[in-house]
């Protein structure tokens, strides 16, 4: 029997949320859904779950039981995926760097906010050898997409690095345009706590940092979850986002 995803924050299903709960129920995915602004504190709350992602929730909103209980749950198997946002990691509003559950992550959070937003995007890039079960079937070197914007992490030792932000210099001369790679940051990253499978995707999943990756893919899907707006999206970001959660799971 399929154990239900718990997805926190993205604020409401009416709003930003709408966009990941779509993909889930498109997917055939369970999932239960608790508001960025609502507090959790009861710690049974993570009980019996295949996973818990944690998109744009701040840490404050996470009680010191339900903390412990979320960091148990993952050591004896439940996955762990944070998204990015000005709510996640060290973000304005995240201030993960100060609560337990960073230990269970596979990166390290700064100490200061860590957003980067990215005027002219920043390219998906598959990280050199990172033939990963979950980027397959996509076409990272022949479509890449583009985001717009990024927290920046350190990968763990012994986490994978599986996709990299790539940003670029343009510069204009007698009216031919040419570009110099400028940094590299990590995007994706994977690897292990306890028993359970944890993960990092540092950019949004909904506007505005999503960007482009939101129509990533010729085929349009319209989604709708339960009590949530209904949206239209790219055929692969929905592909690389059911993907995504399906390993953390373990689905």
């Amino acid at each position: 029997m399929q154990r239900p995803v718990l997805y926190m924050g993205d604020g409401r299903l009416k709003g930003a949320a709408a966009y990941l709960a779509g993909v889930l129920h498109g997917a055939k995915i369970g999932c239960d859904h608790v508001e960025s602004a609502i507090p959790v504190r009861d710690p049974y709350l993570f009980a019996d779950r295949g996973a818990v992602i944690l998109s744009d929730y701040p840490a404050a909103g996470l009680g010191a039981k339900a903390a412990a209980a979320l960091l148990s749950a993952v050591q004896n198997g439940c996955g762990l995926l944070m998204v990015g946002g000005w709510a996640s990691f060290r973000g304005q509003n995240g201030l993960w760097d100060k609560s337990p559950v960073r230990e269970a992550l596979p990166v390290h959070i700064a100490a200061k906010d860590d957003r980067i937003n990215c005027g002219q995007g920043a390219l998906v890039r598959r990280a050199p050898q990172a033939m990963y079960p979950l980027l397959s079937g996509l076409p990272w070197e022949s479509e890449p997409p583009m985001i717009g914007g990024f927290c920046k992490v350190r990968a763990r030792r012994g986490a994978r690095v599986l996709l990299e932000a790539v940003r670029y210099r343009f510069e204009t001369d007698e009216g031919f345009l040419s570009s110099q790679e400028r940094d590299v940051h990590p995007l994706l990253v994977a690897g292990m706590y306890g028993n359970g499978r944890s993960a990092a995707l540092t950019t949004d999943v909904a506007p505005h940092w999503v960007g482009p990756l939101i129509d990533w893919g010729s085929r349009r899907l319209r989604l709708q979850a339960p009590g949530a707006n209904p949206v239209e999206v790219g055929s692969h970001y929905a592909k690389f986002l059911e993907k995504l959660v399906r390993w953390t799971a373990r689905l």
